[in-house]
């Protein structure tokens, strides 16, 4: 998947909906047990850990999805009620359990079961044996997303077990390839697209205060930049290095690569990201980084706001859209004029603009017509608008994290990654990435080695799905 971490959070600070406390720590909760629920979680993700669900020879998705259907017909579902379906190497589940008024649009729970490759060699534990040690659960896809995955199913399975009847149908859905193409949460999303409302359990979520481990505040994400890749190309006829001519496509594309790489899209704020600078401020313990997030919220041309959010990492996403040069290829002999070199830029569009509208800017910022610029994507990715800020998906995550996390702040926000979520959004569905899971950021390992999740999010992570679950499907 071609997302960032969760940090990348934005926020609308007018729709909190939780009790607030600015940048304290909150209380601890005081939760309803749910023992089976609580056991099956971490069971089945352990299992779903150990299946190495990745793209290509031996993709194992299909048996991990089959431990979900299991889980779903030992808990009430009809087998025909759970389709499991192969696509290339990989498939995808649909889970039904139908409302009592078929009149009523779905609410979807989506995710996905794959996950990013892992050699075990570079681990300090095997990537596919998971392990719990200190409370911790290790293992590839301990954090993205088969915690929360299994956290989710379980969660319904104990729904159904109470006896609760939802009005409205709920359907469970996991893709399969999310991490790479793409191609079956498209492929959902179409099927599905006569939902209601989708919670999207893959982002969002909470952070946890790194001295104490005490939750601090918690994210839900109701948009996401546009990923896109352009090619840049200059072809020349080439000939012998020992007579250069004036024109050389190295020369020519590296001209503009650099004008590219200097080059700074207007910064923009939208609702969610003017509240997002506003609220995360009272967070950031850089006096001069919250100055200038506080600044930039206020308004969007200063100036020097702006060169201190731009030069931070975990800021320079938020102000606008953003285009880096991330591979180059070119030339054919070490004595010959080069005849093609090529360059990838990669681009995080800001929502409200297209591929096409960026890729016209990037032209005229080369300024150079010898250079093609070509919109190289594919069906990867979409452009997607925000999702609208729902009073019932506001009111239900806020009473849930309120009741399991009280006294923590909710800041809604935006990703600069790519989810499951634009295919939803991009037909007009609402989506919202809305994980109940909290971490420190100091271990935020998604993608990376010795990936991770507390055990400590598995009775919260439950009591905030039955709420959702139940507030927004009755």
């Amino acid at each position: 998947m071609r997302r960032a971490p969760l940090a990348l959070a934005l926020g609308f600070a007018a729709a909190l909906a939780a009790p607030q406390s600015g940048a304290r720590p909150a209380k601890p909760p005081k939760l309803v047990g749910h023992p089976q629920a609580e056991a099956q979680t971490l069971d089945l993700a352990k299992q779903l850990i150990a299946l190495r669900s990745v793209r290509g020879s031996g993709n194992e998705t299909g048996k991990a999805l089959g431990l979900v259907k299991g889980a779903l017909v030992a808990g009430g579902w009809s087998d025909s009620a759970v389709e499991i379906t192969p696509v290339d190497d990989t498939a995808y589940l649909i889970a039904t359990w139908p409302g009592s008024d078929p009149s009523l649009k779905p609410l979807v729970i989506s995710g996905h079961m794959d996950v990013v490759e892992a050699d075990p060699k570079d681990w300090t534990r095997d990537p596919f044996t998971p392990v719990v040690e200190d409370g911790i659960l290790y293992g590839r896809g301990a954090s993205d997303m088969k915690f929360d995955a299994a956290m989710a199913t379980a969660s319904l399975i104990e729904l159904r077990r109470s006896g609760y009847k939802p009005k409205r149908t709920i359907i469970l859905q996991f893709s399969g390839d999310e991490e790479t193409t793409m191609k079956t949460g498209k492929i959902i999303a179409q099927r599905l697209k006569n939902a209601e409302l989708v919670i999207n359990i893959d982002g969002g979520g909470g952070t946890l205060d790194e001295a104490t481990g005490r939750p601090l505040y918690w994210t839900w994400q109701g948009a996401e930049k546009t990923y896109v890749d352009y090619q840049l190309e200059v072809t020349n006829p080439g000939g012998h290095s020992s007579a250069p001519r004036p024109e050389n496509a190295i020369v020519q594309l590296s001209g503009a690569l650099s004008k590219i790489g200097a080059y700074r899209f207007k910064a923009e704020l939208s609702p969610l990201t003017k509240a997002y600078f506003e609220k995360a401020a009272q967070f950031e313990t850089d006096p001069k980084l919250a100055a200038a997030m506080r600044a930039f919220a206020a308004n969007p041309g200063d100036e020097a706001a702006l060169a201190v959010l731009r030069a931070n990492p975990s800021t320079v996403g938020k102000v606008g859209t953003t285009c880096v040069v991330t591979m180059i290829q070119g030339g054919h002999a070490q004595n010959a004029l080069p005849q093609r070199v090529t360059a990838n830029v990669n681009c995080r569009i800001f929502p409200g603009h297209s591929r096409e509208e960026i890729r016209n800017e990037l032209a005229g910022v080369a300024g150079n017509d010898v250079v093609k610029i070509t919109d190289v994507t594919g069906e990867d990715s979409t452009e997607s608008p925000a999702s609208p800020m729902r009073a019932d998906f506001v009111g239900a995550v806020g009473k849930a994290i309120g009741q399991t996390y009280p006294g923590v702040a909710i800041i809604p926000g935006q990703s600069s990654g790519a989810t499951d979520s634009m295919w939803y959004r991009a037909l007009g569905v609402p989506s919202y990435a809305a994980s109940p899971t909290f971490s420190k950021d100091s271990e935020d390992f998604s993608h990376g080695l010795n990936e991770r999740v507390r055990l400590s999010n598995i009775k919260p992570g439950i009591n905030y799905f039955l709420i959702i679950f139940t507030d927004l499907s009755k």
